[in-house]
């Protein structure tokens, strides 16, 4: 998928709806997390939300991605103080588009669940790099260095 065009998509989202061909011309970083107020998710938004002004900077916009509701998200951004967007893919069509369901296991049943991934998604509208897997810590500025490194050229 590196290097081809992501299709545009319109998705329900805390500041309203977002359409991603509306941030053409700027570096967009996806990040696909599994539940809002669980402690890694918690964790991985506060990393971008104190990184956001660097982002900002940069140029790029970054929104989170869920199933969880529009109600869940706004509790969870308001608690956070996140400065970003939280898309709720309830339907799932995104994280289908982007292939992060996975079977995980949970308290040692198989359940279907988000695989913690991120997309950046060059100005050009294509994808410029994926982490799939993801673990948290150091993650965000590893996203940030790839921000800086796309702008720089």
């Amino acid at each position: 998928m590196i290097g081809k065009k992501v299709p545009d998509f319109t998705a329900e989202a805390t500041a309203g709806p977002f359409t991603l061909s509306e941030y053409r011309g700027h570096p967009v970083v996806l990040y696909f997390y599994p539940k809002d107020n669980t402690p890694g998710c918690t964790t991985e938004g506060a990393n971008f939300r104190d990184l956001h002004d660097r982002f900002a900077k940069a140029g790029a916009v970054v929104a989170g991605i869920s199933r969880d509701s529009i109600k869940s998200h706004q509790g969870f951004a308001a608690k956070m103080g996140f400065p970003f967007a939280l898309i709720s893919d309830a339907d799932e069509k995104l994280c289908q588009a982007f292939g992060v369901i996975k079977m995980k296991n949970m308290y040692g049943k198989q359940v279907r669940g988000i695989e913690r991934s991120t997309f950046l998604i060059g100005a050009d509208g294509k994808l410029a790099r994926e982490w799939r897997g993801v673990k948290v810590p150091g993650h965000a500025h590893e996203v940030l260095d790839a921000v800086q490194a796309l702008k720089a050229g």
